[in-house]
Order: structure tokens, then sequence, then C-alpha cells
């Protein structure tokens, strides 16, 4: 998943820090434009069980981010979801066995939380998912933690919040298609890709009625990549949010996407959204030890601008 938004972030900031990266990509949502030259490229699907033991020969870590993330759709189509996320990661992480891979860092989410019981979540809150999608990162988590006992593999389950920007040094151009997330879509109606955009709930039990998520920046999540495996280098076993334990609602987005962009962000006012709650955040501790530099609302939707104007 090495050509997607958040691995080709990753990719880049491991070849910064002197990595020698292989990127397995199908393309059939990422971009070879946003690859970093630095890195192997190999074009090909993880589900090809020959390709993959030949590159897994000499990896001493794999970072898997290839999985299908919205949501909604995952309610109305499982099986897709079940194939993609379910089989295929299990079947990779069985290929790492094989090939004797000795750290594994699995992209997960906050979705395997669910409903808050407490604000802001910590890594003990329960874990119960309220949709299909977020079954399948606990699936797979609770995969790792039995082979982490079984067969030793060190493992990094990184929970992430709301990824959002794009690269600081404006290296990765491509925009996501089809994108599910706030973020973009506001992105897309100030560069007139899109005539306005939906909320969904402006009755919420939060200041301004609209819903509260917590945002970290892409580059500093790929930063928390690069020192889980530094972490999974002395530790073997790592489950830790990636967030900033800020938030900001849907109307703040809008409002400074408009303040920065200086575009009018056209939107309407629609019925809720079922499983969505009112306040999603995490806490701000973090095991890891990097810092958050880019995660503020303004340097997020600038580095976006950037991009989409």
């Amino acid at each position: 998943g090495g050509a997607g938004y958040i691995g080709s972030h990753i990719t880049y900031e491991l070849c910064d820090q002197g990595y020698k990266v292989k990127v397995l990509d199908d393309l059939s949502s990422g971009f070879i434009e946003n690859i970093d030259k630095r890195s192997d490229f190999i074009h090909d699907s993880m589900t090809n069980s020959k390709v993959l033991s030949l590159i897994l020969k000499d990896v001493d870590c794999v970072i898997h981010l290839a999985a299908l993330k919205a949501a909604g759709e995952s309610m109305s189509n499982p099986i897709k979801y079940s194939q993609k996320n379910l089989i295929n990661s299990v079947e990779l992480i069985n290929s790492c066995i094989d090939n004797h891979v000795k750290n594994f860092i699995f992209s997960s989410s906050a979705a395997v939380y669910g409903f808050p019981n407490y604000l802001p979540i910590d890594e003990q809150h329960p874990l119960n998912p309220i949709n299909y999608y977020g079954f399948t990162k606990l699936a797979i988590e609770n995969q790792l933690l039995w082979y982490h006992n079984l067969k030793g593999l060190n493992i990094g389950c990184l929970r992430y919040f709301n990824a959002s920007g794009y690269d600081i040094q404006g290296r990765i151009k491509m925009k996501e298609s089809n994108p599910q997330n706030l973020l973009p879509i506001v992105m897309e109606v100030a560069s007139l890709d899109r005539d306005k955009i939906v909320v969904f709930g402006n009755d919420y039990n939060t200041p301004d009625g609209t819903c509260l998520r917590d945002y970290i920046h892409v580059n500093d999540l790929a930063k928390a990549h690069v020192e889980a495996i530094k972490y999974l280098s002395k530790n073997n076993k790592i489950i830790t949010n990636l967030a900033t334990g800020e938030y900001h609602s849907v109307l703040d987005v809008i409002n400074k996407a408009q303040d920065i962009t200086g575009k009018e962000i056209n939107y309407s006012i629609s019925d809720r959204r079922e499983g969505d709650p009112d306040k999603l955040y995490s806490s701000s501790n973090n095991i890891l030890g990097y810092k958050n530099k880019y995660s503020s609302l303004d340097t997020i939707i600038e580095s976006m601008w950037n991009i989409y104007k």
C-alpha cells in the first residue's frame, strides 16, 4: 500500500531517514507518481504469493497499509471487505511468518473503539466496533496478537484517528480519488471540483452542533511509523493511538478552510448519519515519543490547499 495516500508519505519518511524501502502496490487506489524514487517499487498484488515470498526474503519489517477504508461501504458490501481486509491480510501475515519476517506494523483505526464510553479515548478503552470496517481492523489486531504469542512476531498496531494534510515539502501531488473524509471533500469544494459539502447533522451535543474529531497531519503519522520500527527493535509489541488529543468540529474545519483558501465553502445540513458519535478524540499521550509538529488545523489545511489549488 505504499502508493496510497498514507503509504506514500511513510515511504518518503523512511527514505529520508535512510531506510531501504520496498513498495508493493497494485495501484488500485494509489498513484505511481506519489512513490519516492529512492524506494524499490514492485507493481503487483499482495495476493500474488510467489511475488510476496520473493519480496519478503530479506525484509526486517512489513508495514501493512493495503485495505479498504470506507465505513459506510463496509456495511453495504461486507463480502468485499472480508476479502480485502481480512483474508488478504491473514495471508500476508502467514507469508511473513513463512519468510521469517521479524516485525509487522499494522495500519489500524480508531474505528476499533466504536462509540466512546469516555473521552479522551486511550488504549485501554473497550473495543466495540460499530461498523464492519472497524471489525476487520480489530480482527487483524487479534490475529497479530495470537501470532505474537504463538510465533514470536513483533507487532505494532497503530490506531489512526483522522489522518489529514499533505507532505510539507510538497513532494506528493496526486490527490485521493473518490475521497470519503471531510477535509479532502472541503478541498474539492474550494477548488471547484465539487459543488458543495453535505454536513450530516448540526444537532449534536457539541458547541456548534457538529461532530468533533481529532486530526493528525500525515507527516506526523509517517514519523510515528518510523518511531514504531525503532520501538520494535527494543520491544516486542506496541498498540497505540496515533492522534493529537485536540479536536475540531465540522464547522471549524469549513470556516478555517474558507479563511485559508479565500474561497467560499458551500455546504448544506442533512440528517445525521448512523454511527457518528458526537465527539471522538484521543488522549495526547504517546509512548513512541515523537512530537506532532504539523498537526495544527492551519498547517493541515495549508498543506492540502498547496496541492488542491
